[in-house]
């Protein structure tokens, strides 16, 4: 594989909750979250998307790169128009759109190929409240697409910007970061792209995980004429569930005056993997389907965590309920909790002494900003009954702007758009289950699962973290299965998915199989080799 094309699906696959720095899980892999939330950010890594055959061959640009500086677009002002100093094969635009009368500013960046444009316009997406970055346009237009990206309207990752000067919900800055922004950047991208070349790109696709696959299931939910295809990986759909449920387990904790210490989590998603590792007839570690997996703490009371002492009966009580999810003071349903397999510390960890819960940072910015209106809010304040109040507060509210859950993709669907989501079973901040809880209403809503297959797949990877990272293995070629099916109609059955040493030798490959189906092991050959696995409806 060439380093170009690594470096593409590096720049491609933007991580989730970018804000959060992921630290080391099992076998190297990025499985963890830091508690708390800290700032920063990584790409998952893996095998390179090869560079695409032209969609416009022999296309030629029409003027220079610094002439786009006086193309007029409505409510926009090209700021800067140049080739890049430090690659000059790429011409680099920055543009600032408003919306009269508000006064906002949303910052576009784009990257334009100098020459060898392969015909096609690639928009990313960003990760926790941040909308992108300018970084994010380099690698692809290296790769010869037009590619965009977007502040979303505010600076920096904080969710600070929805709150104006007075204290006051900003609902424009808001409106910009939930669906707005990736809709300009998307618009004035491909104008740019066109007033270059002087043709309009043949295929605009769309890539991004967590906040970006957030990003591109709403472009295909609200603005379903921006893109021919979508890759949403741990797509933050449920956006103004989740980050309620993030404090449950401060809450759980709390309310029974037992924080579960760090290596007793950890304990305890390793006996569930240990449980229900062979349930799929291959002991590797992985759970290839956590839904089977019924594991109960219970079985731990009494045995010893080292450091962290022996499980109570209390502990098993609160991981029992972190795995069952966010329930009401009467016990019915608000939302999934964390898969088995999936690391609890990420978001639940307790630190101190004496032991305390630690609210997760990016998820109290929600809480902060957007709920309370309040930046000294103490998630550790609350109660059972103020939990359930504000779990309502949060949908009733924002379920319109951000919550990204609508199953109606008729108009998506109508113009031929085509969009994979996957999502790993071990992701450590967004519930696998929301996705599998979408794509079984989009399913209902767009006439059965046939019917729906012909124009977004499911894909969930076993044992992948929130992006990347984790003991299983990582899928691949997302875009060039999405291009495949949009240019040629040939709609994935599976992904490639391998695990890879540092030096990129392949030590594990396994089949990941679109929704429902998984992989099973045929009963003869190599356990770490995809041909012996088959898509199967079960075990």
């Amino acid at each position: 594989m060439h380093r170009l094309t690594r470096t593409v699906l590096r720049a491609l696959c933007f991580v989730a909750l970018a804000a959060v720095v992921h630290g080391q899980g099992p076998q190297g892999g990025r499985a963890g979250g830091a508690p708390g939330g800290g700032r920063g950010g990584g790409a998952p890594q893996g095998p390179a998307m090869t560079v695409p055959k032209p969609a416009i061959p022999n296309v030629k640009p029409v003027r220079s790169c610094e002439s786009l500086a006086t193309v007029a677009l409505p409510n926009t002002t090209i700021e800067s128009a140049a080739i890049d100093a430090n690659n000059p094969g790429i011409c680099r635009v920055t543009a600032v759109t408003t919306h009269p009368p508000m006064g906002d500013k949303v910052r576009v960046w784009v990257g334009i190929p100098a020459a060898n444009w392969n015909g096609r316009f690639l928009g990313t997406g960003g990760g926790g409240f941040s909308g992108g970055n300018a970084g994010g346009v380099t690698a692809p237009a290296v790769a010869g697409y037009a590619a965009g990206a977007t502040d979303t309207g505010h600076e920096g990752a904080s969710g600070s910007f929805a709150l104006d000067a007075n204290g006051r919900l900003n609902w424009q800055s808001i409106r910009n970061n939930a669906h707005v922004g990736i809709h300009e950047m998307t618009v004035t991208g491909k104008a740019l792209t066109q007033a270059m070349y002087g043709v309009a790109p043949k295929y605009s696709y769309f890539n991004g995980c967590s906040t970006g696959g957030r990003q591109g299931l709403m472009e295909a939910q609200r603005y379903p004429q921006d893109y021919n295809g979508i890759v949403a990986a741990a797509p933050a759909i449920n956006w103004n569930r989740f980050h309620i449920q993030h404090l449950w387990g401060p809450v759980v904790m709390n309310a029974a005056n037992n924080p579960v210490a760090a290596c007793k989590l950890a304990a305890a998603t390793a006996a569930a993997v240990a449980a229900c590792d062979s349930i799929d007839g291959v002991k590797d570690g992985v759970l290839e389907d956590p839904k089977r997996c019924t594991y109960d703490p219970k079985a731990l009371v009494g045995t010893s965590a080292g450091e962290c002492g022996a499980f109570t009966e209390g502990d098993a009580g609160v991981i029992r309920r972190l795995w069952d999810g966010p329930r009401r003071e009467d016990g019915s349903f608000l939302w999934y909790g964390l898969p088995r397999g999936a690391d609890l510390n990420a978001i639940w960890t307790s630190r101190g002494t004496p032991l305390r819960p630690v609210p997760f940072g990016i998820s109290m910015d929600w809480f902060r900003y957007f709920l309370t209106q309040d930046p000294k809010f103490d998630g550790n304040t609350v109660t059972p009954a103020l939990y359930e109040r504000l779990w309502d507060q949060s949908v009733e509210q924002y379920g319109v702007v951000f919550a990204t859950d609508s199953p109606d993709l008729t108009a998506f669907r109508d113009r031929g758009g085509k969009a994979i989501v996957w999502h790993g079973w071990a992701d450590q901040l967004i519930s696998a289950e929301g996705s599998v809880d979408y794509y079984t209403r989009v399913q209902k809503e767009m006439g059965g699962a046939k019917k729906t297959a012909e124009f977004i797949r499911l894909f969930m990877a076993p044992g992948i973290g929130h992006c990347a990272g984790g003991p299983g293995p990582m899928p691949t070629g997302q875009i060039e299965a999405l291009q495949a099916w949009v240019e040629d109609g040939k709609a994935p059955e599976s992904l490639p998915a391998s695990r890879r040493e540092q030096s990129g030798a392949v030590t594990r490959s396994r089949p990941v199989c679109a929704y429902p189906l998984v992989a099973k092991y045929k009963g003869s050959g190599s356990t770490d080799d995809a041909a012996s696995f088959s898509c199967s409806s079960g075990f």
